[in-house]
């Protein structure tokens, strides 16, 4: 007998967990709260897509190379319709830096490296439409989750399906074999939970950070500026930038501002500010100048950022059976890693190996937990590390009397003249350095290998005059520069801080 699934939420995790499940032969249905998608255009639903249930739809994306693997291996069909859509593959050679093009040759393994870059609407809407293609599937739409059906079993809760809720048919059971919680960061399945006994432990860490995004497109006979020595992403210290890539000529700029810089912060949500930060950053000022591209869009912000990750086996027993949350229900994480759709498509194909491996309640819990554990944990860890020290950093950068100690100048000189230094030099290190943070490898694998260490310190001690061919060039003014030419107190934030203490 098929076992019938019902999802929560028809976002990223959603589709990939449909995806995953829908090819096994289960009978699955996605409830989701929002309208259907517009039948128009990419352009379209860009612009009149509802979709309250996702607070993040009009900021930058891109599927990482593990997800973009995942999708060309399982789903060849959907990758083209993607493509067809417009999104954008970005191979490993075209990050390559420039100084190296000329001698690089192409390894094994580099195709597995490349990333897929789009607005999020129309990831979505194609990801969305194929989905609704596949047999054993079907959408109910504009449909509120209330509750959970539950039952105790054995000191864990049996969860049996939800209740639901809609302007046609009032309130109602639907029942199911497997529930999944997909419904994203906002989920209120864990407070129902809680309510019923469940004890659900978690963690959370600051991300320490706020996101502000604009979309442009380049203008008609204009084509994308090249890739020079100047980066398309990097960290002035007091704000980081990435520059993406989308469908049909689209591109979008996010700045991420540290949570301590309420001076940019409160002007940065106003164009002409944004747009003047951006013109005096070298690696997106071309995109961004007026004859190359216009602007489509307002800024957005999207704040109250954290990472957590949140435990459903307490002493070893599962606190809910036939219930498994996905995605930023169950871990939450920093967008600016861009690992959220990553993690989530891996979660849900986690889950089809448990499922089709254990008939078990207890034990498919047991097994997928542990398993989410194992694949995602280093991940979460090196990421919640690398967000304590940003945050520590933004709080440096305030104090114009800061000097840093020893240590963390022996630190801060590895990371910079060893470590980042060595990728821009050697392919090969950059190479094993992108398997690790796309998530291909375990994330600090690459410098584990001895001969990829002995080439870092080998670097390292080689200095910076006899390196200098292989650092970037600078990457944007510093930080009172960049305020006082935007009218700001350089001054005002440490002052603020300093009253708080």
């Amino acid at each position: 007998m098929s076992e019938q699934v019902l999802i929560i939420g028809a976002g990223i995790a959603g589709l990939s967990t449909a995806l995953a499940l829908g090819s096994s032969g289960r009978e699955i249905t996605i409830l989701d709260r929002d309208p259907p998608p517009p039948e128009t255009s990419t352009d379209e639903a860009f612009d009149h897509w509802e979709r309250k249930g996702v607070g993040h739809l009009r900021h930058s994306h891109a599927f990482l190379a593990r997800l973009y693997k995942l999708i060309r291996d399982n789903y060849p069909e959907l990758l083209r319709d993607l493509l067809a859509a417009g999104c954008v593959e970005i191979a490993f050679s075209e990050n390559v830096p420039l100084k190296l093009r000329a001698t690089y040759i192409p390894a094994p393994g580099d195709e597995d490296l490349t990333i897929l870059t789009s607005r999020r609407t129309t990831l979505e809407l194609v990801m969305r439409r194929y989905v609704a293609r596949q047999s054993h599937i079907r959408f109910i739409t504009e449909t509120r989750v209330r509750g959970l059906v539950t039952e105790a079993k054995d000191g864990s809760l049996l969860v049996k399906g939800v209740i639901a809720e809609d302007d046609s048919n009032g309130t109602r059971e639907m029942l199911a074999d497997i529930v999944v919680d997909a419904s994203g960061k906002n989920s209120l399945t864990t407070d129902w939970l809680r309510e019923k006994g469940a004890v659900i432990d978690e963690t959370t860490a600051p991300a320490g950070i706020v996101y502000f995004t604009r979309h442009y497109r380049l203008r008609d006979g204009v084509t994308e500026p090249e890739r020079g020595e100047a980066p398309g992403a990097g960290d002035l210290g007091y704000i980081k930038y990435g520059l993406f890539p989308a469908d049909n000529r689209c591109f979008s700029i996010t700045l991420a501002v540290p949570e301590t810089e309420m001076e940019i912060r409160r002007a940065i949500v106003k164009p002409e500010v944004f747009d003047a930060i951006c013109a005096q950053i070298p690696g997106i000022a071309r995109w961004t100048a007026t004859e190359t591209s216009e602007p489509k869009s307002r800024v957005f912000g999207m704040g109250e950022l954290l990472s957590r990750w949140r435990r459903m086996v307490k002493d070893g027993k599962p606190v809910a059976l036939n219930f498994f949350p996905l995605g930023d229900g169950i871990i939450r994480t920093n967008p600016l890693y861009g690992r959220g759709c990553s993690f989530a498509a891996v979660q849900a194909h986690i889950l089809l190996d448990v499922l089709d491996a254990v008939r078990d309640p207890v034990q498919r819990a047991i097994d997928f937990h542990a398993k989410v554990e194992e694949e995602l944990r280093p991940y979460y860890d090196t990421m919640v590390q690398q967000d304590a020290a940003a945050i520590r950093t933004a709080q440096n950068v305030l104090n114009p009397d800061y000097k840093p100690g020893f240590k963390a100048k022996l630190i801060g000189s590895f990371i910079e003249d060893g470590i980042m230094v060595s990728v821009r030099s050697d392919v090969r290190l950059l190479r094993s350095f992108m398997r690790g943070f796309h998530m291909i490898e375990h994330p600090s694998l690459w410098l584990k290998k001895p001969r990829n260490i002995a080439k870092v310190l080998f670097v390292w001690a080689r200095g910076k005059k006899r390196n200098a061919a292989f650092y970037p060039p600078k990457l944007g003014p510093g930080r009172r520069a960049m305020l006082n030419s935007l009218g700001l107190s350089a001054t005002a934030d440490f002052e603020r801080l300093k009253t708080a203490a």
